[in-house]
C-alpha cells in the first residue's frame, strides 16, 4: 500500500429474485474477492467492502456516502447476479467520483461437470455487468472497464494503475497552487483560464508576488542554512569552487535560505504546486534553481515562467508515480539533434530539473545566468537516465482541456557535454522526432512537459477520463495522416457537445 488516507470502496450489485441464500452466497463471493485483491500484493490502496446493493433506495444511499466521506477516493462495481441497471439511475446521476467496473466472476472456470441451473443464476456476471454497462453509457458517465478474473495478476495491475490515479485525482481536488508572478513575456501556449481549471480538474491557482516570499527569508537563521548546507554537502558533489572558503560557497547559502523560505511558505498556504517567474525576483539573490530541483524531488508541482497547468500536472504525475522507480520531473524542449534515425531533443531548463531522473550523483555548482538579472544562482548538474517514458502537456483549447502525450525514449548523450551548467535530457519522441514533433505541434502542445519514466499510457488515460478531458496519445503506432484525422474528428466531436 502506497497511499494513506485513502481507500477504494467495493460495492456489488444483486437483486433479490433468487431468494435469501443467493444473497447471502454474494456477500460471501464480494467478500473473498476484496480480501483477495488486498492480499495480492498489487495495489496500491485498501479496497473496503461495502456490501451488496439490491435496490435503487441501497444503490443511492451507498453512492452518496461515497460523495461525502474523504476516504473514498472510488468506487470498483461488479454485478454478480443479475442486477437491474435502472435501480443504479438515481444513485449515479449525482455520483461525482471515479468509478471502475469490474467485469469478473467469482469462480475462474465452468465446473463441467457439476454445473446447474441453480450455478448458472447466481453465477451470471457475463449477464448482470452488460445490463449495468448499458446504463452507464446511457448515462454517458465516464468510467473504467476492466474484464478478467478478479484473481489474475493482469487484470490486479490494471485496477491498480486505476488507483493510482484515483489518488491523484483526491490530490488535485483540494491542491492549491502557488504562483510567483503572472504568465511571463506574452507566452500564449502556458496561460489558460483558471476559474475552468478550477471546476474541471479540482485545483485553486493563487497568485503571490515574490515579496511575499523575500519577507519569509527573514525568518530563516544562519543555524537553518548551516543544516541544510551540510546536507548538500552529504547527497551532492560540490563543485571545487562552492566549497566552504571558495569563491561560490556565499552563493551556496543563500540559495539554501531560498529553499528554507519557500518550503515554508508552501507549507503554510497548504500548496502541493507553485510557480516561479525570472523577471521578478525582487529581493531574491537569485532564481531559486536548486530550490526547485529538490522541492521537486519531494513531489512539489513546477511549472517554470508562470506555467502553472503543468505545475499541476507534474503534482498529479508525481502522485501517480509514488514508490515507482525512475522519477517524474518538469522539462523543456531545448534544441534538436538531427541524426537519422536517432534524431533527438535535448530537454532542460535554465536550472530547474528534478533530480529524481537521474542515476547519477548530481553536481552541486555556480555558473552566471544571463536572464533575471540576480546574482549566479546555484544548481544541479546531471544527465537524465537512459529508459522508456512519457510526457505529458494540457492546454487550453478554449472549448476544452486538451492533454497532449508522447511516448519517448530518454537515451545516453553520443558525447560529455562539459560546458552545459544545467541538468539535461536527450531523448527520441515516439515513433520518431518528424513525426513526434510534427503531431505535437499539430495538436498545439507546449514547450514545457511534466515527464515520467513510470507511466504508461493508461495512466495518462484513465487521467483524461476521470476528468473528461480531451487525450491524444503520440507513440510507436502514430502516422501523421491519422493523426491529423484524430484531430479533425475531435473538434466535430467537442463542438457537437459544447
Amino acid at each position: 500500500m502506497e497511499y494513506t488516507g485513502i481507500e477504494i470502496w467495493f460495492v456489488t450489485g444483486a437483486q433479490l429474485l433468487y431468494g435469501g441464500d443467493a444473497v447471502v452466497a454474494v456477500d460471501a463471493h464480494s467478500t473473498a474477492i476484496v480480501a483477495g485483491l488486498n492480499q495480492s500484493g498489487q495495489l496500491p490502496l485498501q479496497v473496503v467492502y461495502k456490501g451488496t446493493v439490491n435496490s435503487s433506495a441501497e444503490v443511492e444511499a451507498t453512492l452518496k456516502e461515497a460523495n461525502n466521506n474523504k476516504r473514498c477516493a472510488g468506487i470498483i462495481t461488479w454485478m454478480h447476479t443479475f442486477s437491474p441497471a435502472k435501480m443504479w439511475i438515481k444513485g449515479l446521476q449525482n455520483y461525482r467520483k471515479p468509478l471502475l467496473h469490474l467485469h469478473t466472476q467469482f469462480n475462474r472456470e465452468i465446473p463441467w461437470s457439476e454445473i446447474d441451473m441453480d450455478f448458472m443464476n447466481l453465477n451470471q456476471s457475463a449477464h448482470g455487468d452488460r445490463e449495468f454497462g448499458h446504463i452507464v453509457s446511457r448515462m454517458h458517465k465516464n468510467r473504467k472497464v476492466v474484464v478478467g478474473h478478479w484473481a489474475d495478476p493482469n487484470v490486479q495491475a490494471r485496477i491498480a494503475v486505476w488507483m493510482r490515479v484515483c489518488a491523484a485525482w483526491a490530490d488535485a481536488q483540494d491542491m492549491i497552487l502557488v504562483r510567483f508572478g503572472d504568465n511571463m513575456n506574452q507566452v500564449a501556449v502556458t496561460d489558460g483560464d483558471r476559474l475552468e481549471a478550477e471546476l474541471r480538474l479540482g485545483y485553486h491557482v493563487d497568485y503571490y508576488g515574490i515579496g511575499d516570499l523575500a519577507e519569509v527569508q527573514k525568518t530563516v537563521t544562519e543555524a537553518n542554512i548551516d543544516s541544510l548546507v551540510d546536507e548538500y554537502e552529504t547527497l551532492y558533489t560540490l563543485a571545487d569552487n562552492c566549497r566552504k572558503g571558495t569563491a561560490h560557497y556565499e552563493q551556496i547559502r543563500h540559495a539554501a535560505r531560498i529553499e528554507i523560505a519557500l518550503r515554508r511558505f508552501l507549507k503554510e498556504k497548504g500548496a502541493k504546486a507553485f510557480t516561479t517567474n525570472f523577471n521578478a525576483l525582487h529581493d531574491l539573490n537569485q532564481l531559486p534553481g536548486l530550490a526547485c530541483q529538490r522541492l521537486m524531488a519531494e513531489g512539489y508541482g513546477f511549472g517554470a515562467e508562470g506555467d502553472w497547468k503543468t505545475a499541476a500536472l507534474m503534482r498529479t504525475m508525481w502522485v501517480m508515480a509514488k514508490g515507482l522507480p525512475g522519477g517524474t520531473s518538469f522539462l523543456e524542449d531545448y534544441t534538436y539533434h538531427f541524426n537519422g534515425e536517432k534524431s533527438a531533443i535535448l530537454q532542460a531548463h535554465m536550472l530547474e530539473v528534478s533530480p529524481e531522473i537521474t542515476a547519477q550523483k548530481p553536481r552541486l555548482e555556480v555558473h552566471p545566468l544571463g536572464i533575471g538579472g540576480k546574482a549566479d544562482p546555484a544548481r544541479l548538474v546531471f544527465t537524465a537516465h537512459p529508459g522508456a517514458g512519457w510526457a505529458a502537456t494540457i492546454v487550453d483549447m478554449g472549448n476544452r482541456f486538451r492533454m497532449i502525450a508522447n511516448k519517448v525514449e530518454v537515451i545516453e548523450p553520443e558525447a560529455a557535454l562539459p560546458k552545459l551548467p544545467v541538468a539535461s535530457a536527450l531523448w527520441i519522441p515516439q515513433p520518431n522526432l518528424e513525426i513526434g514533433a510534427a503531431a505535437w505541434i499539430w495538436a498545439g502542445g507546449t514547450h514545457h512537459t511534466s515527464f515520467s519514466y513510470a507511466l504508461t499510457h493508461e495512466f495518462l488515460e484513465d487521467y483524461a477520463d476521470i476528468a473528461g478531458i480531451e487525450l491524444l496519445a503520440i507513440d510507436e503506432h502514430t502516422t501523421l495522416a491519422g493523426f491529423k484525422t484524430e484531430l479533425k474528428l475531435n473538434e466535430v466531436y467537442y463542438l457537437l457537445n459544447k
